[in-house]
């Protein structure tokens, strides 16, 4: 086995292990509400996780720029700036979950007034929305926590920290729904419990594992330099341009949520299982696109230290090696399996019998998927802000576009077709722009 592929699987293998549990949580809250309640129960917990998506992707650069820059500063050498980097993303969450909290019921109150759904989908939302919004502190800590470990070429803290949030989010979540008279919102007290144990330990794995490095940084001041105006105002600098990014993903994923819902309950359930679907092969993508994340982020660090060519092209056809192949792996499972994994995900035959036209789309997504999933990897290890900001902006006016364009003519199946193109957009765009960025060894922040 080539040395590229040994030090990829060495760093995604633990993330697609912790990977594994999370589409499972998803899965099984859907298949809980699935089980005890109908599609309006389904719907309004698919409202819910929607509005959730709406804040926690505007703050995704909390793991995605505190990955990239943490890489770097690895290969560098230079484990003060690594800690710096630490105490920027967690005081940033901090802040973040501070103002969640202040807004959280104009947001709620202004999304559902525009989003269509009915009176009974929205209140199951609700009730959902301001229970899970507890947990707003650990869920945004958690993401600067694992973009860290990753940057540290420390794949295992945050597989660690992911499975127990997602075992404990599946048994709590069971339990408190089935077992007690929260019902459906037990699923929400499930998260917010499971999110605070992730968030003990992710503490302890820090002043277990980094004890020496923390000790060390802190004699040097590290807390007060951390905040120094130049290296701030980079870390900044990057993070704008992922949050507008995080603004287009919100368009396309957000927008398809909210664009389904128009089709009445019952496609908006069936869009709700379809997109768990969808996503549950990303998860082992994201294995690879974290291992890319870590290895190509350190070899940039390295340039800036070395002045050396950037040399990561042998690392780049593994890791699409890699990620082609799990595409195809489940474009095959999706043909073979498809109506079983329909049926897993709810008993109710109107909503079954709804998802049947939908499954060529299923079998088409995993490998276009992959390839854009991977392509983001690559871009954040980087740390090319711009670039993916750009590829993302052109994938969300594709999808507008596409979906426009055909909805009269197509239905609800526009919604898919508008989903494929801003996987194309993103693709081409990342491909064609990578020549460049690995021609002067940098990107743009």
């Amino acid at each position: 086995m080539r040395s590229e592929h040994r030090e990829i699987l060495k760093l995604a293998v633990p993330s697609i292990l912790a990977n594994i549990t999370i589409p499972l949580v998803g899965i099984v809250d859907t298949a809980i509400v699935g089980h005890l309640s109908d599609a309006t129960a389904i719907g309004g917990i698919a409202i819910g996780t929607m509005l959730f998506d709406l804040l926690y992707w505007n703050f995704g650069f909390l793991r995605v720029g505190t990955s990239g820059l943490a890489a770097q500063a690895f290969g560098a050498d230079d484990r003060e700036e690594c800690m710096k980097i630490f105490d920027r993303s967690v005081t940033m969450a901090a802040i973040g979950a501070v103002f969640v909290w202040a807004i959280q019921w104009l947001f709620v109150t202004a999304v559902l007034a525009v989003v269509p759904c009915s009176d009974e989908v929205a209140a199951v939302a609700r009730e959902y929305f301001f229970v899970r919004i507890l947990a707003a502190p650990a869920t945004l800590s958690l993401m600067a926590f694992k973009g860290w470990f990753i940057g540290m070429q420390d794949t295992r803290s945050p597989m660690a920290t992911d499975i127990l949030v997602n075992v404990v989010n599946m048994i709590a979540s069971y339990v408190l729904a089935v077992y007690t008279p929260l019902g459906v919102v037990g699923v929400a007290w499930g998260t917010v419990i499971a999110q605070y144990a992730g968030l003990v330990l992710a503490f302890g794995l820090l002043a277990g594992r980094y004890r020496d490095v923390w000790i060390q940084c802190r004699s040097n001041k590290a807390i007060r330099d951390a905040m120094h105006w130049r290296e701030l105002k980079r870390m900044m600098k990057l993070n704008g341009n992922l949050f507008l990014r995080s603004l287009c993903f919100m368009v396309v994923y957000v927008g398809f949520t909210s664009l389904a819902s128009q089709y009445g309950d019952v496609e908006l359930a069936v869009s709700s299982i379809l997109m768990k679907l969808f996503m549950f092969f990303s998860f082992f993508v994201d294995g690879f696109a974290y291992a890319g994340e870590a290895l190509v982020g350190k070899a940039f660090g390295k340039v800036t230290v070395s002045g050396e060519r950037l040399e990561v092209r042998g690392i780049i056809h593994s890791l699409f090696d890699w990620s082609i192949g799990v595409g195809l792996l489940f474009t095959a499972i999706y043909a073979i399996w498809g109506d079983e994994c329909l049926a897993g995900m709810t008993s109710d035959t109107q909503v079954l019998e709804a998802a049947t036209q939908y499954m060529g789309w299923l079998i088409a997504m995993p490998l276009v998927s992959a390839l854009a999933f991977m392509w983001d990897g690559v871009y954040i290890g980087a740390t090319a802000g711009v670039q993916i900001r750009n590829a993302m902006i052109w994938a969300a006016v594709g999808f507008v576009i596409l979906y426009v364009a055909t909805y009269r003519f197509c239905g609800s199946q526009a919604l898919y077709i508008a989903y494929f193109a801003h996987l194309i957009a993103r693709v081409v765009y990342l491909t064609v722009k990578w020549t460049a960025i690995e021609r002067n060894g940098r990107a743009d922040l």
